[in-house]
């Protein structure tokens, strides 16, 4: 299930330019594997180019992770920097990376620095990294911030069946103890302002019993980020996964920390989501078209 507590496993540490542009800012960037990691970024960013639509693109680049291994929290450190670990991922760094490559592609770049400067963009707070609270650990926060730059579109309210839900997000405030960065006193007050940005905070979603029906299933489409909704009281999601249509018939392909490996689901989404009771439905989310 989705992590927002997540313990370093990098070796490498580089000094970018963002996206090699001249005069934009340096980022620090920190690389599990440097060498092949790069080259296989390239590689794939390569192939993506031949790719035509964004939502193939990201369907591409999602299987050429299937079969890595699920390992959590690696995006944890005594400082925060751009991590990059295309060899072990848990459902949020699957998710973004495959986004980030498709846009890269999208851009008709070809370079690892471009797709590291669209993974930061991605992941943290107005695209740029300022600290521990500027990455956007709550799903609802990522969908707004990367809404509002462009980068993504939700699109759950235009799904034939969709309802609102109100929660409020206070799951990391009232967990301190689960997140070490919050210890320092100064990342606890401004994750707190953040969650207070989410106080009685609506959005839609499609309800599990609705993901049935075959309006919905057509609505779907492959390459569609899905985040699952928790019923837990203080949280909006628990995972996030990409959807793969097999004969009209949507599957998710995700990080699967019970399997422990990205995997499609052996039973069609609906059926997945049926199992897991503690899931009350999907919000719906595609790159920027």
């Amino acid at each position: 299930m989705y992590n927002i507590f997540r313990p370093i496993f990098s070796t490498a540490l580089f000094l970018i330019g963002a996206a090699g542009i001249i005069g934009s800012a340096q980022v620090k960037v920190r690389f599990h594997n440097e060498s092949e990691d790069t080259t296989r970024i390239n590689e794939l960013l390569i192939e993506c180019q031949k790719i035509k639509t964004p939502g193939e693109k990201v369907k591409a680049m999602a299987f050429s992770f299937e079969g890595t291994p699920y390992v959590g929290h690696t995006l944890e450190g005594d400082t925060e920097l751009v991590t990059v670990n295309i060899d072990e991922l848990d459902c949020t760094t699957f998710v973004e990376t495959v986004l980030a490559l498709a846009f890269t592609a999208e851009e008709g770049r070809t370079s690892w620095r471009d797709f590291v400067y669209n993974l930061e963009r991605i992941r943290y707070r107005n695209g740029e990294l300022n600290g521990y609270p500027s990455r956007l650990h709550y799903i609802s926060d990522w969908i707004v911030d990367n809404s509002h730059r462009g980068n993504l579109q939700e699109v759950t309210n235009r799904f034939p069946f969709h309802h609102y839900i109100t929660k409020t997000l206070s799951f990391m405030t009232e967990n301190r103890d689960k997140y070490p960065a919050l210890s320092d006193s100064l990342n606890y007050e401004k994750m707190k302002g953040i969650e207070l940005g989410y106080y009685s905070h609506q959005f839609p979603y499609i309800k599990t019993v609705d993901l049935k029906k075959k309006e919905t299933k057509d609505a779907f489409q492959s390459g569609d980020v899905v985040a699952l909704v928790t019923s837990l009281r203080n949280l909006d999601v628990t995972h996030l996964g990409i959807i793969i249509k097999k004969n009209g018939e949507p599957y998710l392909l995700h990080a699967s920390s019970s399997n422990g490996k990205v995997e499609v689901t052996s039973v069609p989404f609906d059926e997945f989501m049926k199992r897991n009771r503690s899931l009350l439905g999907v919000r719906v989310i595609r790159l920027k078209q």
